[in-house]
């Protein structure tokens, strides 16, 4: 039972009372989140009444998903940081080829924009737009697994892609 800062203490035993009748084999725990009052008693009997389980990944593994869906997220993420307005959500990052060698990772992704005008807007004048995202993704990339990296990016018009059911099912849509 939470909040039971709110009420006096005849009420809490009437309550806990209501509450022993309705679940007679259940454990009534009066507590206050806001007041942090009897929360790690209730913390550590839920503890207590867990059962174990054999685990479902290996102590090492963090995640079920691959290298290849971070690198794109981290992509895509700089995309956002990156640029204004309606182009971000025009985009689509692919990972073409990934490569992880024992020394370094060599990845090469396409971000993927609706019409040629976006295109020219990521790549920026002289390719320095472009260029941020992928320094700000490389950076990022070599501090989540730990080695160097090389990347390429590569921008290309996917016309419509958003409004096309296979290019949605080509990106995992």
């Amino acid at each position: 039972m939470n909040k039971i800062d709110l009420t006096n203490q005849d009420k809490l035993v009437e309550m806990v009372e209501v509450w022993k009748e309705k679940l007679p084999k259940a454990e009534i725990c009066p507590m206050s989140a806001k007041e942090n009052f009897n929360v790690s008693n209730l913390f550590s009997r839920i503890l207590e009444l867990l059962p174990e389980a054999p685990p479902y990944f290996a102590k090492d593994e963090v995640t079920d998903l691959p290298s290849r869906f971070f690198v794109t997220e981290i992509i895509r993420e700089k995309v956002l940081m990156n640029y204004d307005k309606e182009v971000p959500y025009s985009v689509e990052v692919e990972v073409e080829e990934y490569k992880d060698e024992p020394k370094i990772i060599r990845i090469m992704a396409v971000i993927n924009v609706e019409r040629s005008s976006q295109k020219g807007i990521i790549i920026g004048h002289k390719g320095a737009a472009l260029k941020k995202v992928g320094t700000d993704a490389r950076k990022d990339i070599e501090a989540f697994f730990g080695k160097k990296v090389f990347l390429q990016l590569y921008v290309k018009v996917a016309k419509d892609w958003r409004s096309k059911d296979s290019k949605l099912k080509g990106f995992g849509y």
